[in-house]
């Protein structure tokens, strides 16, 4: 029998539907395999383990009773730092901001907890989610199960951990520029950016989405279920959809016939495309067009102004964030993300005006881009997971977003992207396939995504197992 913490969380469901397994004895492997594989990894924070074995008894007697609370009943589950749970500090990954209790769950912490998941631990993330790395002034350096030289990518950095090492089934990340695919494409796990709105979040961010990160596409579409339910504080959700998650993954793979897929294997700005990571992605889409499709080469459609004006953009942002800060807490940002927001201090008006535009400007491009298609297949990065003491690929404040070309079009574009285990390179790190869909078409993505893994075939076997 496979390890209860490896268990998908529909596997878990229907055991505890047939009492073959209880949510205690799923918990209690679930953090048996935390204890063991933290002290490498650092993926977690604000663990309670006993909290979490009693979330599991209640669970366990409404199971028994035939009468679960909800979609996701005893089934573990972590959450990125950043999203608020009621009573509990959110510090951003950042040492700079006071432990101060959360009022409310946030939009999503909330549907989950309603849904009867288990939350066995936040996770970890870099200061104030602006790295793709697991380095934090607040945590521990998290680091990559696959190759703990490296990192998990970031900024959902705990959770591609918590993923690939079996922290439990379930894990909620949060993307803005690729936050959620990176570290699922350097993790080799399933990780889903919704289209804009499709899961309230709270605060609201143009480009910002919180989505599943999970060990198959069958688990994702289960989070989506309960994700999706709207909650009025979030100012830019789509209205509630009556959306058949579970259709993802029905069916067999004649639809993928006359399918019409981009190729998109050059960014247009950014790092180069590493070999090992062309050749996977090119094999995926040869995969798909066996299976029926239609792939066609694109063109890049992402520009150097566009990357520079978001990434200065973002700049001011965090410059204005930190200028509110008192000497001693801006003293606590990480150095990287401090030198970084300084940089933008002699922008003038015009240029932080003009750089604000090139969020429009890269939405539009996309947009006419993925037009012709009916999803878009590319890298999610260009390298695999880079050394886990590194803020970023470049290591380098003033080029410190080389590495998400790929991913940050489908933010501002308000497109689903999901991330995609496509392979391996010859280290043993995993890469990523990116499969990019029409503006709300998640089901179609995750149903993309489904049919690519059963042509892939099984995984091979995950780091970090007993």
């Amino acid at each position: 029998m496979s390890a209860l913490h490896a268990l998908g969380a529909c596997a878990l469901l229907e055991r505890y539907r047939n009492r073959s397994l209880s949510p205690v004895d799923v918990v209690r492997d679930v953090i048996a395999q935390i204890e063991r594989c933290e002290p490498q990894l650092h993926a977690t924070w604000l663990a309670r383990p006993e909290a979490a074995l009693e979330r599991a008894r209640e669970s366990e007697q409404r199971w028994l009773r035939g009468a679960p609370c909800g979609l996701l009943d005893g089934v573990p589950l972590t959450l990125k730092d950043n999203i608020a749970t009621a009573g509990d500090p959110t510090p951003l990954g950042t040492a700079a901001l006071p432990l101060v209790p959360a009022d409310e769950d946030a939009p999503p912490a909330a549907r989950l907890r309603e849904a009867g998941a288990v939350l066995v631990s936040k996770t970890t993330m870099p200061d104030y989610g602006m790295l793709s790395s697991g380095l934090s002034s607040f945590h521990a350096l998290a680091r990559n199960p696959w190759d703990t030289r490296k990192g998990p990518g970031g900024s959902s950095a705990g959770a591609g951990a918590a993923a690939a090492a079996g922290y439990g089934p379930l894990h909620l990340g949060t993307d803005i520029g690729g936050s959620i695919r990176l570290p699922a494409g350097w993790c080799g796990v399933f990780g889903l950016k919704p289209s804009l709105g499709r899961v309230p979040i709270d605060p609201p961010y143009t480009g910002r989405a919180a989505g599943p990160m999970t060990r198959s596409v069958a688990d994702a579409a289960l989070m989506m279920q309960v994700l999706s339910q709207p909650d009025a504080r979030d100012s830019m959700s789509l209205p509630p959809q009556a959306i058949d998650w579970q259709s993802a993954t029905a069916g067999d793979l004649h639809w993928l016939k006359g399918l019409r897929l981009g190729l998109l294997l050059d960014a247009g700005c950014g790092l180069p495309v590493d070999a090992e990571v062309r050749a996977a992605v090119e094999d995926a889409a040869r995969r798909l067009q066996d299976a029926g499709a239609h792939i066609e080469p694109m063109r890049p459609f992402l520009t150097r102004a566009m990357l520079d004006g978001m990434d200065h953009f973002w700049r001011m942002r965090s410059f204005t964030d930190m200028q509110k800060l008192l000497p001693a807490q801006r003293d606590k940002v990480l150095p990287f993300i401090r030198q970084w927001a300084d940089s933008a201090a002699p922008l003038s008006g015009a240029e932080v005006f003009n750089a604000s535009q090139q969020f429009h400007a890269t939405r539009v491009a996309t947009v006419r881009a993925c037009a012709p298609y009916d999803f878009v297949l590319s890298p999610v990065a260009p390298i695999t997971a880079f050394d886990a003491e590194l803020a970023a690929p470049t290591d380098d404040p003033l080029r410190p977003l080389e590495h998400i070309a790929f991913t940050v079009p489908y933010n501002m574009s308000e497109q689903p992207a999901a991330s995609i285990n496509c392979g391996c390179s010859s280290s043993g790190l995993p890469i990523g396939l990116q499969i990019a869909g029409r503006r709300f078409d998640d089901l179609g993505v995750l149903r993309l995504a489904h049919a690519f893994e059963q042509l892939r075939g099984p995984q091979r076997p995950w780091p970090m197992q007993p």
